[in-house]
């Protein structure tokens, strides 16, 4: 089962899960980060690294972010892959504590 990254992610985008990352299974979106489940390993390194609390394994992503198990499959599909951490968004300290951020996704790729 892999490890999913929810809403917490979207407008900061801090890769800290990345650079733990023993796999290339992370996706580059414009505003958040995704995880591609034929690749994650489920090993779970990445869940304590996230600032935010974003990443839960498929079988405990609450209830309100179960969209985003799907979100993260189709998007990690069309996102470039990131293997190494760069600085997070400059919005990531104004939205670190925003509870609803859903309004702000970008289907967009990352650069």
């Amino acid at each position: 089962m892999a490890f999913v990254v929810c809403e917490p992610c979207i407008k900061c985008k801090y890769t800290d899960c990345v650079d733990v990352c023993p796999v290339a299974c992370f996706h580059e979106g414009e505003t958040m980060l995704a995880i591609d489940p034929n690749e994650c390993i489920d090993c779970g390194v990445c869940v304590d690294e996230c600032p935010v609390t974003a990443i839960y394994s498929e079988d405990e992503v609450p209830e309100k972010w179960k969209s985003y198990i799907e979100l993260n499959a189709k998007y990690s599909q069309d996102w470039p892959s990131i293997e190494e951490g760069k600085d997070a968004l400059p919005t990531a300290e104004e939205f670190k504590e925003v509870p609803e951020k859903q309004e702000h996704f970008s289907p967009n790729p990352g650069q």
